[in-house]
């Protein structure tokens, strides 16, 4: 789930090929040196990529399911409501459709588009608004299961209408270029806050899901913290084959690929063994049987379809609300596409990867909230540490970890399964997933210097001052009253909103308040984001696309378009400059 969660010490992992870059251009595609069993344009055989894409699946299962445990709630869906499990169908098959469409058609690189923590921050924000409000349990429980669904389907609309109208943000902020000319503002004082916050905002879902039963929450992530940090080294003998000997044995690393799935399975069973001895009285919150007709009453086949839930609606407040998610999503996958690349063994991303890239991520969570999730998409961050980590940066491996992704989310019995996980093992896992996603955040002030007291007080500041504010706004929903009820609702949403605040406040701050490129890190942070924006080649090139190449370079009004492979550094916006002038 986590975003960067196996981002930290991927530079010790993977080294830079020393190859020289100009020969990389003529050839086309990466030279291997070593680095990675399989390249990104590596096709392993079939039978090794169904395996290799279950370990994709696997990585990212973690986050999918950790989402609607907060959602859910919000939603005013009860606990053993079966729709949460088709909730979780839905966010598994529409991050199969991106994953699929962003590694085929978008930035090329084997990365995994998928359900993201940083929407949970603008969402919990706008369903806190007094419109959207809960009933009490009593009134809920008094109600029929008709009257109970079209409480939380009228607040998924609101939702799915907010999210799919911002993404639209993105998607032409993608697609036109504008990412090359606002770079150049998205400094590491602006990262930091932005990503940290998205973490430090939900702690209060953390402490509400752990103190169920403390036991089984510390049971957790003290088993999480073994495995993936003092563990991750330890190879188990596993059963392989290897094109040259057949049938062997191999030493796998799988308390560093899999800490989670182990630490849920053992956890599960230490629930069931005190569920079958009574330790646990009837109705504990860590039972395993508690939710149990929730896979019973899931149906065996289901379809995710576009307004599932009904038709989405629109508000103002909630566009402007959720567009702080879509700005910390857009923030973290600018970080990710060059160290997939160099992971990878692949040519640095030109910009028409790049704006591609971000252009086809904002058109998934405009699908995704079209469908009905309740959530967005964005890169996942374990997906890109497990190629780092296994040496496979194959292409094909991931799109085939897409096909089973849309598999599953059509096989609701198998989402229905992730719903029942006890709720205390959950909070165990949120304490070290959100705690990583603040980390993360923090990560990017490697660059700038922390000696610096404007650095320091631009830190705190942007650090503490939105988690004030947006505490002060919650208890005080009715304090906004400018005589218009659309614009009290607007201030309302995004003066709780964190992550936005945050990172309007450290970007405002870190450029206007006087300081050296040194000190800002702005000569580490060019050299960690040096993206080029030269077109394809004759020959072909690893970001091409797959099909009609050979038109596209025959099309010279190709050379205009950013997300196009012929793009021209700087023709498009010289068509503008040109209109300007004239």
């Amino acid at each position: 789930m986590v975003h960067g969660t196996i981002q930290i010490g991927l530079e010790n992992i993977v080294r830079d090929t020393n190859t020289d870059e100009s020969a990389r251009k003529e050839n086309g595609t990466a030279q291997r040196t070593g680095i990675v069993s399989y390249g990104i344009d590596d096709v392993p055989p079939w039978y090794l990529c169904i395996f290799m894409a279950l370990q994709h699946y696997l990585t990212m299962i973690g986050a999918i399911v950790a989402i609607p445990f907060i959602l859910c709630p919000a939603l005013c869906m009860q606990e053993t409501d079966p729709d949460r499990s088709n909730i979780i169908s839905t966010m598994i098959f529409v991050t199969g459709l991106i994953t699929w469409l962003q590694a085929t058609f978008g930035c090329r690189l084997p990365i995994v588009q998928g359900g993201t923590i940083s929407f949970l921050v603008p969402t919990l924000a706008i369903l806190g608004l007094p419109v959207w409000q809960c009933p009490t349990p009593e009134a809920l429980s008094a109600m029929t299961d008709a009257e109970r669904r079209a409480v939380w389907t009228s607040r998924m609309c609101e939702l799915s209408g907010a999210i799919a109208v911002s993404a639209l943000f993105q998607l032409f902020l993608g697609y036109l270029g504008v990412i090359g000319s606002v770079l150049r503002f998205v400094t590491p004082l602006t990262i930091a806050p932005t990503v940290a916050l998205v973490g430090l905002t939900l702690f209060d879902h953390a402490a509400e899901a752990a103190s169920q039963q403390w036991g089984i929450a510390a049971g957790t992530f003290t088993l999480l913290t073994i495995f993936s940090q003092c563990m991750g080294e330890i190879k188990v003998p596993t059963l392989a084959w290897k094109k040259q000997r057949g049938l062997t044995i191999i030493w796998f690393p799988l308390f560093k690929l899999f800490p989670v799935l182990l630490t849920i399975v053992i956890m599960w069973i230490i629930c069931g063994v005190l569920t079958a001895t009574d330790v646990f009285p009837h109705g504990h919150p860590a039972r395993t049987d508690l939710k149990v007709n929730i896979i019973e009453d899931a149906p065996w086949f289901r379809v995710p379809y576009p307004g599932q839930w009904g038709m989405p609606t629109v508000s103002v407040a909630g566009v402007l609300g959720m567009l702080a998610g879509v700005l910390a999503c857009t923030v973290e996958s600018i970080s990710y596409y060059p160290t997939t690349a160099r992971m990878c063994a692949a040519p640095p991303p030109p910009l028409h990867a790049i704006n591609r890239g971000l252009g086809t991520e904002g058109l998934g969570t405009v699908l995704a909230g079209l469908w009905g999730s309740g959530n967005g998409t964005n890169t996942f961050g374990e997906n890109v540490g497990a190629i780092g980590v296994t040496k496979v940066g194959s292409r094909r491996v991931v799109q085939w970890a897409a096909g089973l992704m849309v598999l599953q989310g059509v096989v609701g019995k198998l989402g229905a399964v992730f719903i029942i996980i006890p709720q205390p093992i959950v909070g165990g896992l949120f304490c070290v997933m959100f705690g990583m996603i603040s980390a993360f955040g923090l990560s990017a002030l490697q660059y700038v210097n922390l000696n610096s007291s404007r650095n320091l007080y631009i830190i705190g500041f942007s650090l503490f001052f939105p988690l004030v504010l947006t505490r002060w706004m919650s208890a005080h929903s009715g304090v906004i009253n400018t005589g218009v009820e659309a614009l009290d609702a607007v201030l309302q949403v995004l003066l709780s909103t964190s992550i936005l605040v945050g990172g309007v406040v450290g970007c405002l701050l870190d450029n206007l308040i006087p300081g050296t490129d040194e000190e800002r890190g702005l000569a580490a942070w060019a050299q960690q984001m040096a993206l080029e924006a030269g077109g394809a080649s004759e020959h072909g090139d690893t970001y091409d696309f797959p099909v009609g190449m050979s038109l596209i370079r025959r099309w010279k009004w190709t050379s205009y378009l950013p997300f196009m492979p012929t793009y021209e550094t700087g023709k498009f916006t010289a068509l503008f400059q040109g209109k300007k002038e004239s």
